[in-house]
């Protein structure tokens, strides 16, 4: 049978492949959100094992529990599955979907508090505590130092910012680690942007004190 005789015998599997090739690692996270959007869970599953481990990592930053961090994995993509119809293709499901992840961590903190109702603004903070251009720490988590690839000083470091205030570590967290924008945070946190810097500042403060007392110690 020649070439054209066996495609035509085969459609079922020609149609097969194709859908293969789409659900497979190497199709755009745009041709899977269309493919779940018909129902295909398939295409669904392989979106969500392409971005878990970023939301993972997420989770256990702001919650500093493993069990929790799975919590919030879990709810997102639950939660993405559910509302997949509502996902403006403009945007990257990636980002979208890390949002729905950082509003899960935070509900999830706000639970643990004796006042789960209570705002995430802390009483004093407003337009007024913005903290002057000048004053502002760099941000030390950039800098190129052959001391900073240490593991030492990367486990002290850690350490440090898990000991931050919770306020101030979500805050840094999103900023300096996650390189969301300040007015992103601002946004999920339900913040001013001054408030937001406020506390990234605090944040890079104490810290900058813990690497010093480091470096100091060695």
């Amino acid at each position: 049978m020649d070439e054209q005789g066996r495609d035509f015998q085969n459609p079922a599997a020609e149609a097969e492949g194709q859908i293969a090739s789409l659900t497979g690692g190497g199709s755009s996270d745009e041709q899977l959100v269309e493919l779940a959007r018909k129902g295909d869970f398939d295409a669904f599953d392989t979106l969500a094992t392409r971005h878990q481990e970023r939301l993972y990592r997420l989770g256990v930053r702001m919650l500093r529990n493993e069990h929790d961090a799975q919590e919030v994995v879990q709810e997102s993509l639950l939660s993405a599955w559910k509302n997949l119809a509502k996902f403006e293709s403009k945007s990257q499901f990636g980002s979208w979907i890390y949002r729905i992840a950082a509003n899960a961590a935070l509900m999830m903190l706000r639970t643990r508090r004796r006042h789960p109702e209570a705002p995430l603004e802390e009483a004093g903070l407003g337009e007024s505590d913005e903290v002057p251009t000048g004053t502002m720490v760099s941000d030390w988590s950039k800098r190129p130092d052959t001391e900073f690839q240490s593991s030492e000083l990367r486990a002290h470091i850690q350490a440090a910012v898990d000991a931050l205030p919770e306020q101030s570590r979500v805050v840094f967290v999103m900023r300096d680690v996650e390189e969301m924008s300040t007015e992103e945070t601002a946004e999920l946190l339900q913040l001013s942007v001054p408030a937001v810097k406020t506390r990234l500042h605090r944040a890079r403060l104490i810290l900058r004190e813990e690497i010093g007392r480091y470096f100091d110690a060695h």
